[in-house]
């Protein structure tokens, strides 16, 4: 078995992830459930396949063996990209790879609602994509990206680990820089892009403090910075940033991102009726009551704004996972099991019955 025969089967299943995992089978991950096929591979087996994954890649194995793991792209034409994540584990090598579309993913087919979109509108300040990792964050920054480039006459920098859809230059120009192969950091990368005559900055993860201070920094300069962060809910998002930092600069922090926030969405994958997944949506939108909250400490008191906000367009979780009960896209019991308050959840579905 090559690697070109596991990728073939992933494209041909219509699956999302592959994991090669020493003493399993290879596990494709359809629909959001995992399924096994073949005989269990042991770490003689999955070792040529890991570096079979490096030659498609033209890539070195020295960050692997240096530091254990390992994020990088590849493409084979005619089939899909893939991004892997190649990793050891118990002393074996080991891989995750994602199936990515050549083609950029259609936002009306995946449910993404106009309020999400309407942020590639904006023209300055900092906006986040939030969600647990596999929520989906890539392929709503890819449509966001996209409607863009289809739409303004704007230099788009996105910077990103690895690169997962490429975007051809429409109405804009779109500048794609990978960690490790075009540039050492997020933050590099950042302070970089502000002398590259940029409108729009795409960071893909504000991991650290130093890239939530370069982002927060080219926001303040009057770019629209766009950013993800593997957080659930808008008000776990502030604090998670504002936590990042010292006691001492959590002040400060919360000074700055009550000036350049613009809006938070917040998503996460549900299992559909029938089958697949379909995303829900959270959604805030900036206003003046919200800045006081922000620099103020009161991120706890989000959730009841955005729940009484329909008009200006935002939406809590909890709403949209009530809405795809209504339309019959997921099951009472999926949007319990997903939902942010549960008790509210519970009354919600009990006056629906």
């Amino acid at each position: 078995m090559t690697i070109q025969d596991v990728l073939s089967r992933a494209v041909e299943q219509n699956a999302s992830d592959i994991l090669l995992i020493p003493g399993l089978p290879a596990s494709y991950k359809v629909g959001g459930v995992l399924c096994r096929e073949g005989e269990r591979l042991l770490p003689q087996a999955l070792e040529p396949l890991v570096q079979e994954s490096y030659r498609l890649a033209g890539r070195s194995m020295n960050r692997l063996e240096e530091t254990g793991d390992d994020d990088f792209s590849f493409a084979l034409p005619g089939l899909s990209r893939f991004r892997v994540n190649a990793f050891r584990q118990r002393g074996s090598m080991g891989m995750v790879i994602r199936i990515v579309s050549f083609t950029l993913p259609d936002r009306r087919a995946l449910g993404i609602p106009d309020s999400v979109m309407a942020f590639a509108q904006y023209s300055k300040g900092l906006v986040l994509f939030t969600g647990p990792a596999g929520s989906g964050k890539t392929t709503t920054l890819a449509c966001i990206v996209d409607e863009i480039n289809s739409t303004r006459g704007l230099h788009v920098i996105t910077i990103e680990d690895p690169i997962e859809y490429l975007h051809n230059h429409k109405k804009s120009v779109v500048t794609q820089r990978e960690l490790a192969t075009d540039t050492l950091s997020y933050e590099t990368a950042l302070r970089a892009a502000l002398r590259e005559a940029p409108d729009v900055i795409l960071v893909g993860e504000m991991r650290d403090p130093e890239t939530i201070k370069a982002a927060v920094t080219a926001a303040e300069t009057g770019h629209l910075v766009i950013s993800t962060l593997h957080t659930l809910g808008v008000s776990n998002t502030i604090d998670r940033i504002v936590d990042a930092f010292p006691p001492e600069q959590q002040q400060q922090i919360r000074t700055q991102l009550a000036l350049v926030l613009e809006g938070v969405v917040s998503q996460q994958l549900v299992p559909a009726v029938g089958g697949g997944l379909v995303p829900a949506f959270e959604v805030m939108n900036v206003t003046p009551a919200i800045r006081n909250m922000v620099r103020e400490s009161k991120a706890h008191q989000l959730d009841n704004v955005i729940s009484t906000s329909g008009e200006l367009g935002m939406v809590s979780m909890d709403q949209t996972l009530v809405r795809l009960v209504r339309e019959n896209k997921i099951s009472p019991e999926t949007a319990l099991a997903h939902s942010v308050n549960e008790e509210w959840m519970r009354k919600r579905l009990a006056a629906m019955r």
